[in-house]
């Protein structure tokens, strides 16, 4: 059973949430939270698989819970009103596994939930990389030295990881076995030290390995 916690101001988003969270036997609502300081209290006591984590709230907002919560059991899926919200980016810099447009199809969701729940991150090829792109297209400072422990090979499989690319399809490029991909990911962000896809991808366009826009 995957244990969920929807944090939202608004009432009404919670209960659809809860709705169709709950029609689903591995699946259930542990909480409500209408802020984000309510969301890191339930957490730390209710110590949820996944939080469902609005941005916008008043008080603390999601992006401080998120901030708060990043590194421990709480998987932290991030919900907002635009696919392309300013703070999303933000999000995923502070240790979100993904995020869900609000208006997602209710098997997205579920979906998101179990992606999130399992460690991995919803790192769609599509919507998560423009959003990543768009938001690191910035000026910033490179940090090329938080790649130094990495090998070519697995600088090799962070950029694809960075474009959007599945395990296989990355296999597929690089010709090797998805396993062996797998193995790399999880090498990475050991030495990197961070939880999961979403962070690799962040890093990459951060320290300079792939360009925004770049193939």
């Amino acid at each position: 059973m995957i244990a969920v916690l929807l944090a939202d101001d608004q009432p009404l988003v919670r209960a659809g949430l809860r709705a169709l969270l709950e029609t689903e036997d591995d699946l259930t609502v542990v909480g409500e939270a209408a802020d984000g300081a309510e969301a890191v209290r339930l957490a730390g006591r209710l110590r949820p698989d996944v939080a469902l984590m609005d941005i916008r709230m008043p008080g603390t907002d999601g992006l401080q819970a998120t901030r708060t919560l990043a590194g421990g059991p709480t998987r932290v899926v991030v919900v907002t009103t635009f696919d392309l919200d300013e703070y999303v980016y933000e999000a995923l810099r502070a240790g979100a596994s993904g995020f869900l447009v609000k208006d997602a199809e209710p098997a997205e969701i579920r979906h998101a939930v179990r992606v999130a729940a399992r460690g991995d991150a919803l790192l769609s090829p599509g919507v998560t990389r423009r959003l990543i792109e768009e938001f690191t297209a910035r000026p910033a400072v490179l940090d090329t030295g938080r790649l130094a422990p990495l090998t070519g090979r697995e600088r090799e499989v962070l950029a694809g990881v960075a474009r959007g690319r599945t395990n296989a399809e990355i296999a597929a490029h690089l010709l090797m076995s998805p396993a062996t991909v797998k193995t790399h990911v999880n090498r990475m962000m050991a030495k990197l030290a961070v939880h999961d896809r979403a962070q690799l991808v962040v890093l990459a366009y951060e320290s300079g390995l792939v360009r925004p826009g770049a193939g």
